[in-house]
């Protein structure tokens, strides 16, 4: 068994109620380099083991006050580091094998021998260094993976941004919108005290809430006049292609994808694709449809003329409040746009980031 100079020797916590034993384990265990406490039982060996750097414990079964099985479920529980090594009589073999199963590293049967101390307190430590290793490598390979998904995060934004960009292509008139879009229904996200990831999600799904128009003819989307009723059921399409398309990929932000299917629902039950109403449409798609209304109404269409400022599209959301919207979101977003926070986004056009790791 390699041991330590003296200087370093490891520690090893002796526990026995007998002083003769703990003696002779004691003299054996110097022998092998180790320097020595002893403990007349598992609750003395407890406070020692608060201040001793132990790296091996050799128990008795059979002790007062705490036996060597309850101070092994202690250690295990408050030192998982330290090599333990039962020392049993021959009758209770059977409950030493017990505590193998509990974390012990092995056993030693009375009356024994000094190889077979050697062998078994050698076989112990071999364990307690291969568990070590073993969280060394496991932790190592976290960071291997904590890294790996972080690249992998920046190229699924990247791909969204992909997705963003690709619509706005089909739909020049609405370059941009998603951009605001999503920075608006953040503004009102923060309004209402929502958490950090939440308001993360908001402002992905904010960000490809119209994907689906990927799949709206392009004569349809662009029209410049009213819409027919086949034109208009074609296009309201738009939040289950989108939704679809978006599901295999979103599996990690469903606030998100609950904003691509939803953000047509209204507060009054009338809206699409499921006719949700009230507090059953997802708070995140509330919010992204209070943001959405904002900038059809600021920003410019081919079927309407002339474009109405910020204040103004506030206030004829606000006449909607619990029919079209919901009436804590629109408060918010007042208390947003009293405070500015909304003028941010108006000609909002960076890229989408990934939340910084």
């Amino acid at each position: 068994m390699n041991v330590s100079p003296a200087s370093s020797a490891p520690y090893c916590l002796i526990v026995d109620d007998e002083p003769r034993l703990r003696q002779v384990m004691a003299h054996l265990m110097r022998g092998d380099g180790f320097q020595c406490v002893e403990a007349a039982n598992g609750i003395e060996a407890l406070m020692l083991l608060e201040t001793t750097p132990a790296i091996l414990v050799l128990s008795d079964l059979r002790m007062p006050k705490m036996d060597g099985m309850e101070l092994l479920r202690a250690i295990r529980a408050r030192f998982p580091d330290i090599a333990v090594v039962m020392i049993t009589a021959v009758a209770d073999v059977e409950m030493a094998v017990s505590c193998l199963a509990l974390g012990a590293g092995d056993y030693v049967v009375k009356p024994y021998q000094l190889e077979d101390v050697r062998a078994r307190v050698s076989q112990a430590l071999d364990k307690r260094r291969l568990l070590l290793e073993n969280r060394a490598h496991r932790e190592h390979l976290e960071e291997r993976v904590a890294a790996q998904s972080r690249r992998l995060e920046e190229m699924y934004w990247a791909s969204v941004q992909s997705l963003a960009e690709a619509l706005e292509l089909k739909d020049p008139y609405t370059r941009g919108h998603s951009v605001r879009v999503s920075q608006y229904a953040v503004a009102i996200a923060r309004s209402l005290g929502l958490d950090a990831e939440m308001i993360r999600q908001i402002e992905l799904g904010g960000h490809v809430h119209d994907i689906g128009k990927i799949g709206v003819r392009e004569s349809v989307l662009n029209k410049p006049g009213p819409l027919t009723p086949e034109e208009y059921a074609h296009v309201m399409t738009h939040p289950m292609l989108g939704w679809r398309l978006l599901s295999p990929l979103f599996g990690d932000a469903p606030h998100a994808l609950n904003i691509v299917r939803s953000h047509h629902e209204r507060f009054d039950g009338s809206g699409r694709p499921d006719g949700l109403a009230g507090k059953a449409i997802p708070l995140e798609a509330r919010i992204v449809a209070a943001a959405d209304a904002l900038d059809a109404m600021t920003g410019y269409r081919p079927y309407r003329a002339g474009e109405m400022s910020l204040d103004e599209a506030v206030r004829e959301i606000r006449q909607h409040a619990g029919t079209q919207f919901d009436p804590d979101v629109i408060e918010a977003l007042s208390a947003a746009s009293e405070r500015g926070d909304l003028q941010l986004a108006v000609h909002a056009e960076r890229p989408l980031t990934p939340t910084p790791a």
